[in-house]
């Protein structure tokens, strides 16, 4: 492995900010602190410094010490997740429900140790563009920050963006042309019945039994209407009903998300899923509200700048280390929207560690840092050489 000598230099300086971020999590749209220390960072490396994009977004505008007019995109996300924290380490969350158990304090660490190398050694020939993303978990700050006209006003040739792999042996980086993460829509179906005593049900409209029966019909939706040879999940995740042990309550809830690499099969199952609950609602005399909302593009590495990252990672982990081999994940990612716009690439990085990603006991490696750092780093310095 070579990560960049510099880098390894200020490899400590990298771990600080790692772990001050992870003791003081913030979730989606209020990364107030977090974009705080991003600027600062960034202003004192002497990076042109954009805030308040697209809510607490940052942007890092770097020109290089040779003329040029290309500009490459970097990105980092920077929220937390809705949960607690139970790892026990010195630097734990110190905001109970708000926990880094994605590792994207690590990203924005990594990206920041690029933009302080490149900063200071400025050996390229063009601009490089720091994007610090919101709300990535599930919020839209990737499409927040277009909205607000990311690309309009910082422009970019090619984009790129990585992140952490418990799954993957450290020194090892997974990068691959094409579909590799799903798409996502979210729903909420709310059904109202009619309440009653549990002990005289046929005074109901009994939401409860609904939800049951529902929640079972909905697995038929990806089991008998997608093709098996395309990909699909619908997950119900939350059910919710009722208060107390004698009472059929009025409404009953379900939630949950459907996974698709094909929008027209996202489309399929969302429609699927109304239908059945219009018939629901024919059938047992209730109610059934239902809001289904993409959340997540389908993420599509393009294969030209595929390439191109595969060789900045091979030059930091060894060409053994850049495994090239297709892995598609049913997760989700918003840097698909960025990369609907910009073309560009994203990768995995590979770290110590078993517990895997949103568990309340994961713990990112350290050692991954100035691996990320040097990646991020190196695709810049390749994609603007003179």
């Amino acid at each position: 492995m070579t990560v960049i000598p510099r880098i390894s230099a200020f490899t400590e300086e990298l771990v600080g900010i790692r772990h001050d971020l992870h003791a003081h999590p913030e979730i989606g749209f209020e990364e107030t602190r977090t974009a705080a220390i991003v600027a600062e960072r960034l202003a004192g490396w002497g990076i042109e410094v954009h805030t308040g994009i697209g809510g607490t977004g940052v942007v890092g505008i770097l020109r290089g010490a040779r003329d040029g007019d290309r500009r490459i995109g970097l990105r980092a996300d920077m929220d937390a997740l809705p949960m607690d924290e139970l790892t026990n380490l010195p630097f734990s969350s110190k905001n109970p429900g708000r926990f880094h158990g994605c590792g994207h304090d690590g990203h924005t660490t990594m990206l920041l140790g690029a933009a302080r190398y490149l900063a200071e050694m400025r050996d390229f020939a063009g601009t490089a563009v720091f994007i610090f993303q919101p709300a990535e978990e599930g919020l839209g700050g990737a499409r927040a920050m277009i909205a607000a006209g990311l690309f309009e006003r910082f422009p970019c040739d090619e984009v790129y963006g990585l992140h952490n792999a418990p799954d993957l042996e450290p020194g090892h980086v997974s990068v691959f042309p094409g579909k590799a993460m799903a798409g996502a829509s979210f729903f909420d179906v709310t059904i109202r019945g009619r309440g009653s005593h549990a002990a005289r049900p046929q005074d109901a409209k009994d939401p409860v039994v609904v939800a049951t029966a529902l929640a079972q019909s909905l697995q038929s939706v990806v089991s008998r209407n997608v093709d098996p040879l395309k990909a699909a999940v619908l997950s119900i995740t939350r059910i919710s009903a009722g208060s107390a042990y004698n009472v059929i309550p009025e409404e009953a809830e379900l939630a949950g998300t459907i996974r698709y690499f094909d929008d027209a099969v996202g489309e399929l199952a969302a429609a699927r899923l109304k239908r059945l609950c219009e018939g629901f609602a024919t059938s047992f005399d209730v109610e059934i509200e239902v809001d289904v909302r993409n959340v997540f593009s389908v993420l599509e590495n393009r294969p030209a700048q595929t390439e191109e990252l595969r060789q900045a990672v091979a030059d930091v982990v060894g060409e053994a280390g850049a495994d090239t081999t297709p892995r598609p994940f049913m997760g989700s990612e918003d840097f698909a929207d960025m990369l609907q716009v910009v073309p560009g690439a994203y990768c995995w990085v590979g770290h110590a560690g078993n517990v895997p990603l949103h568990n309340p006991g994961f713990i990112l490696d350290d050692g991954i840092l100035p691996v990320g750092a040097s990646i991020l780093a190196r695709i810049v310095e390749r994609r603007l050489e003179a």
